[in-house]
């Protein structure tokens, strides 16, 4: 199971990056929980300090955009 979170304060550009996420682990067929991190603390020792951020297993994938669904499903893949 993956774990995929969405690093960002809950605005707009964090809302549609957390639905193209969940709706590229689905057609991807993923076993995964989506979080969404909302914590500025939390998302300053993550590295991160332009959201909305993608996080994979930990690992910091993108931040500062909202890509598309198929730019989302070749980063999970």
């Amino acid at each position: 199971m993956k774990t995929l979170q969405i690093l960002g304060s809950g605005c707009a550009n964090c809302q549609r990056l957390a639905n193209n996420v969940e709706a590229a682990a689905k057609e991807l067929g993923m076993d995964f929980t989506l979080e969404k991190v909302t914590d500025i603390q939390a998302i300053v020792r993550a590295g991160v300090m332009k959201t909305p951020a993608l996080v994979v297993d930990g690992e910091v994938k993108l931040y500062g955009r909202v890509p598309n669904v198929e730019e989302i499903k070749s980063i999970l893949a």
